[in-house]
């Protein structure tokens, strides 16, 4: 379980490492990233879509010098 737990953080930072240029693409990077780390951690899927979506979105606004 320690190996599939580092793959998922691993896996999560990649995703979200690639913020986007549009609003449109931040929340579709953020949603494939929060859907990705549930469903590997046996989540419900659509919450983490929805969770990871939004705090892409979230981070690349506040922070546009980084994405």
């Amino acid at each position: 379980m320690r190996k599939g737990f580092q793959f998922t953080i691993l896996a999560t930072c990649l995703l979200v490492a690639a913020c986007g240029d549009t609003t449109s693409e931040q929340a579709l990077y953020g949603a494939g990233a929060g859907a990705a780390g549930a469903a590997i951690l046996d989540g419900n899927v659509l919450t983490g879509a929805a969770v990871g979506a939004a705090a892409n979105v979230i981070y690349c606004q506040e922070h546009p010098y980084k994405c």
